[in-house]
């Protein structure tokens, strides 16, 4: 913890409550600050002072990085109306303000990163660092040599946009075909139209890799963890 906080917006970062919710909860002396009932919203705490709420010590933590496995069906965002989100997935997530680094289409799975680090969610998508992202697909269709061409030509998916290079790997080829791609952009449904555009359809798709993060295949669908400091450091550099 750097420099100090109020204490409401020590408990409101730390998902106590709202910053309103959480000056009813001091008021009504459910928070202590070095175990004395602290009852001033306003009280400035450093990283020296130990706080709790209803006897549940609250520490403060900065930044919190999560690799999640993102299932079919679960929408790429914060919050919605209609469907489930990826942050509703982190139920161990101490910050209020974790969002997902990018999005994956809704019936995407695979390697999702959720943080509350603005900065490097910027560097990892900034159209300008050109980080490369691995996706398997299964194709409807037969995926060829002049496919692989193509995607390293680039392909024009509207009038005024043309995809960078991608790296088009087959795995299996037939009536249904199995294929690695690696892009380093992140247009809407970018794969998806890369296909259709060569005549195919994507019948699934997954992502296992962004920039030098590799999805742990450990992780089931839905299931997450903390990054390693190692993996964090690799994200950084």
């Amino acid at each position: 913890m750097g420099e100090s906080l109020r204490l409401d917006k020590y408990l409101a970062d730390m998902g106590v409550g709202t910053r309103s919710e959480v000056k009813g909860y001091i008021r009504k002396g459910r928070v202590k600050v070095n175990s004395q009932v602290e009852k001033q919203p306003e009280r400035k705490i450093t990283g020296e002072d130990t706080v709790t709420f209803d006897e549940r010590r609250i520490s403060y933590i900065e930044t919190e990085y999560y690799m999640l496995n993102k299932p079919a069906g679960v929408v790429s965002a914060t919050r919605d109306k209609l469907s489930s989100t990826v942050v509703d997935l982190i139920d161990e997530g101490k910050r209020k303000d974790l969002f997902p680094v990018g999005r994956l289409d809704k019936d995407t799975e695979g390697l999702l990163l959720i943080t509350n680090d603005g900065d490097l969610a910027h560097r990892l998508l900034s159209p300008k660092k050109h980080v490369k992202k691995l996706y398997f697909a299964r194709v409807q269709g037969r995926v060829e040599m002049e496919d692989v061409l193509r995607f390293q030509e680039g392909i024009t998916l509207e009038e005024d946009f043309t995809t960078l290079p991608a790296e088009l790997l087959i795995k299996k080829t037939g009536e249904e075909s199995e294929v690695f791609v690696t892009v380093c952009e992140g247009k809407f449904h970018q794969i998806k139209r890369m296909f259709e555009a060569v005549g195919k359809e994507v019948l699934y798709l997954k992502r296992l890799k962004m920039g030098e993060l590799a999805l742990d295949e450990t992780l089931c669908p839905g299931e997450y963890r903390k990054l390693t400091r190692e993996e964090i450091e690799l994200l950084k550099n």
